[in-house]
C-alpha cells in the first residue's frame, strides 16, 4: 500500500470543533450531502488514556454496508486536519495533513494511535462510505491525562482559639478532581465550613474544638490518584 507522510510540525493546522453556530451550519450541510441514517446513530466511542499508552477508538453503530472511512481531527470534514482515508480497496491508502505517523485505520474502521500524547486529546470526526454512493458522520472525543502529581496541602494556621478564629486549607493540585478527608475518613461538612468551587481551599469559620484533628486532601483524574501529607489542626 502507499502512504504519504506528513510528520508532526510546527505549522501542522490546528484542528478543534466548530462554535455551536457553526455546528448548526454543519448539521444542515449533513442534512443536504450525507444520508441519514436508518437506524442508530454512527458514532466514535468517546474513550480516555494515560499518555504514552496505545489506543483504538472504536465506532459505534457502524453501517453494515460500510466500504470506506476517513477520520479527522476535530468536528466536520476539514482538509486540513485529515488524518487518513481507508477507501474501496482499489483506491490507496491515504495520509494527510493531520497524520503524525502514530495512526493507522484499521479494516474495521476504526482507529489506531500509538503511544498517544496530550496534543492528542480532543474531538475526532469519521466519514463512513457505502456501497450506495452515500455516507455517515460520526463525531467522538479521546482525552489524555498525566498521572496527577503528589498535591501539596496548607494551612493559614495550624493551631487556632475556638469560636474566634477562622482557618482556610488550600490543596494545590491541577487534577480534575479534589476530595478531603477528617482523620481517615471523608469529611462531612458543616454550616461552618465551605469549598470553593474546585473544591481546592477549605474555609472553617469560625472553628471549634471538634474540628481539631488530620486533615487530607486526595486529588485524581481518570487515570490515577494521590493524597497530601496529613496537615493536624490544633483547636484551642
Amino acid at each position: 500500500m502507499q502512504a504519504t507522510d506528513s510528520m508532526e510540525s510546527l505549522s501542522a493546522p490546528i484542528c478543534r470543533g466548530p462554535v455551536p453556530w457553526q455546528g448548526l451550519l454543519l448539521a444542515v450541510s449533513l442534512l443536504n450531502f450525507w444520508s441519514l441514517p436508518t437506524t442508530a446513530q454512527l458514532a466514535i466511542v468517546s474513550t480516555y488514556s494515560a499518555e504514552g499508552k496505545n489506543v483504538i477508538l472504536h465506532l459505534l453503530n457502524k453501517p453494515p454496508n460500510a466500504i470506506g472511512f476517513k477520520w479527522y481531527r476535530g468536528e466536520g470534514e476539514n482538509r486540513k486536519c485529515l488524518i487518513a482515508r481507508l477507501p474501496p480497496i482499489h483506491i490507496f491508502y491515504r495520509t494527510g495533513d493531520a497524520y503524525t505517523g502514530r495512526e493507522q485505520i484499521n479494516l474495521d474502521g476504526s482507529l489506531y494511535i500509538r503511544n498517544v500524547t496530550m496534543k492528542d486529546t480532543g474531538s475526532y470526526t469519521v466519514v463512513v462510505f457505502l456501497d450506495d454512493y452515500m455516507k455517515e458522520i460520526g463525531f467522538g472525543r479521546l482525552d489524555v491525562y498525566q498521572p496527577v502529581w503528589v498535591p501539596t496541602l496548607l494551612a493559614s494556621n495550624t493551631t487556632v482559639t475556638e469560636h474566634k478564629d477562622a482557618v482556610v486549607m488550600t490543596c494545590y493540585t491541577d487534577a480534575v478532581s479534589t476530595k478531603w478527608f477528617f482523620n481517615g475518613m471523608d469529611l462531612r461538612l458543616t454550616e461552618r465550613m465551605h469549598l470553593s468551587w474546585n473544591n481546592r481551599i477549605l474555609t472553617i469559620d469560625p472553628v471549634r474544638k471538634k474540628d481539631a484533628g488530620s486533615y487530607q486532601c486526595e486529588v485524581s483524574n481518570p487515570i490515577s490518584s494521590a493524597d497530601s501529607v496529613p496537615v493536624d489542626l490544633d483547636v484551642k
